[in-house]
């Protein structure tokens, strides 16, 4: 079969079973495997403390794909295609001689050598050096690593020092998920191919914009871990922060890694800081207790397996941030994502300003703008709701809202939308930055949170609580509805 990838590559996937690897990249692998996007002389190496072979190894991939590979995308000459790709290596990550299979493996290969780190970040500067030592660091080398790196901007620059004594940085790819959902990338094309949006896209046009991550599972067995980091560390700082930056940043002068990237840090630069009484109103933080989510009974943060009584750690943080900058004076942005809530779902509502002169049914004011709503998950795709007379001869001139709509499942019926980490690993095999975060793009992130847990702690407000299965404190409507707007989802 003829392959669509641009070149061959190896790939050592370190940390090969554990959650990340086997829920997410590679079935992602696969993917590119079934759809000829991996080369035919793409080489694969997994690596593990497991002490397995590679029979081993494939029995249990197998094994795990059963649940996360739909029936229709299971291709039994693709998979073994994929498996046959394989070297598996047990390793040590902390001891250095083991990496010489890694050395051994690659032999002199020219091919450029992507390391994936799907391990805990502390392990990070460690494999770098130990990679660096064996000799397998060279200019064709690319290392990709998750986020969130660090608990806060001290340690994301421990965590970034060392990789940068053995990597460059445009070595790096720091992976942030949603920027990998199509979605997200149409946002790009939305936005800057559209003139429609382009020239509107002000706090001329725009009252207020709505970023909601909402989460119907609690801590899924990983509460030691959820303790030290919370809500705000781990959703705010990694994600919302992202799709924040994409929403305002301005214009690039192109497409590539450096320009976009560039007007993404001119947004975190320009994020008020959120101090003193703006605490009070610009901020809620809250903690799950027991409730209902789907028809079933769910115990309370406090109450899951491991916890520790008298936790203050948030599950739920709703923040209303403001850009000092030109193009967003005076339009707040509500930032809300929570664990435990009615319903899974990630998006972004662009409200805009109705016309300054309203003649039609005074009753239906309160309908009278455009919203653009963009869903990241679990149906991706944008819908634009517009006002139009309503149908029928005794309606007269009154109004009913509708959207325009369109949805990538059923607009691209014949391609399966890919999932994230397909579109990610694409682009690293390609040597394309412009999907992943730079250094600095995390430093100032770390910086606005740092501040602003230090001043919550400061305050030694416990967070407010709220029962499973609801939409988060009452705290956080008031937050909202002080301004004379509510949630999407309450309107």
């Amino acid at each position: 079969m003829k392959s669509h990838a641009t070149t061959a590559c190896d790939i050592a996937l370190f940390g090969a079973l554990g959650d990340l690897a086997q829920r997410k990249l590679l079935p992602a692998l696969y993917q590119l495997e079934r759809s000829a996007l991996l080369h035919a002389d793409t080489r694969l190496m997994a690596l593990a403390r497991d002490k397995t072979d590679l029979a081993g190894f494939e029995a249990r991939i197998r094994e795990r794909f059963k649940a996360r590979i739909a029936e229709a995308d299971w291709d039994e000459e693709a998979m073994s295609r994929f498996f046959s790709r394989f070297t598996y290596t047990c390793l040590n990550f902390k001891a250095c001689e083991g990496y010489q299979s890694l050395t051994q493996w690659r032999d002199g290969r020219k091919a450029p050598l992507i390391v994936y780190m799907a391990t805990p970040p502390s392990l990070y500067g460690t494999i770098g050096e130990h990679l660096s030592t064996c000799g397998a660091v060279g200019q064709n080398t690319r290392v990709v690593v998750e986020k969130p790196i660090g608990q806060n901007f001290a340690t994301s620059c421990q965590i970034n020092d060392r990789l940068a004594r053995y990597f460059s940085e445009s070595q790096l790819y720091r992976i942030d998920h949603y920027l990998g959902k199509e979605t997200v990338q149409n946002l790009i094309a939305l936005r800057f191919a559209n003139n429609l949006f382009a020239t509107q896209w002000n706090q001329k046009y725009i009252s207020h914009v709505e970023i909601t991550v909402a989460e119907t599972v609690g801590i899924e067995g990983r509460w030691g871990y959820f303790d030290q980091a919370g809500q705000l560390r781990d959703m705010v700082q990694n994600h919302l922060l992202q799709l924040l930056c994409l929403i305002a940043m301005d214009p690039p002068s192109d497409l590539s890694a450096d320009s976009i990237r560039d007007e993404k840090v001119k947004v975190l630069k320009a994020l008020k800081p959120l101090t003193g009484d703006l605490l009070e109103t610009h901020l809620v933080r809250g903690q799950y207790t027991a409730g209902n989510i789907e028809g079933a009974q769910v115990p309370g943060y406090l109450d899951e397996e491991g916890a520790v009584s008298g936790s203050s750690t948030e599950t739920f943080v709703a923040i209303k941030a403001e850009l000092a900058n030109w193009r967003w004076a005076g339009v707040p942005f509500y930032l809300r994502t929570g664990k435990r809530m009615p319903q899974k779902y990630s998006q972004i509502i662009i409200h805009f300003k109705p016309a300054p002169h309203y003649i039609f049914d005074p009753d239906q004011k309160h309908i009278a703008n455009n919203k653009l709503i963009i869903r990241l998950q679990p149906d991706e795709g944008i819908s634009l709701q517009v006002l139009t007379k309503d149908q029928g001869l005794d309606k007269g001139m009154r109004l009913r809202q509708g959207p325009l709509q369109l949805s990538f499942s059923e607009a691209f019926q014949a391609e399966r939308v890919p999932d994230a980490y397909e579109r990610l690993l694409w682009e690293v095999m390609n040597g394309n930055q412009y999907l992943f975060v730079r250094r600095d793009e995390v430093e100032y992130a770390w910086r606005w949170i740092d501040r602003l847990i230090e001043s919550w702690e400061a305050m030694n407000v416990p967070p407010k609580r709220y029962p499973a299965g609801s939409w988060g404190p009452v705290a956080s409507i008031a937050m909202i509805t002080r301004d004379g707007r509510s949630w999407y989802e309450d309107v």
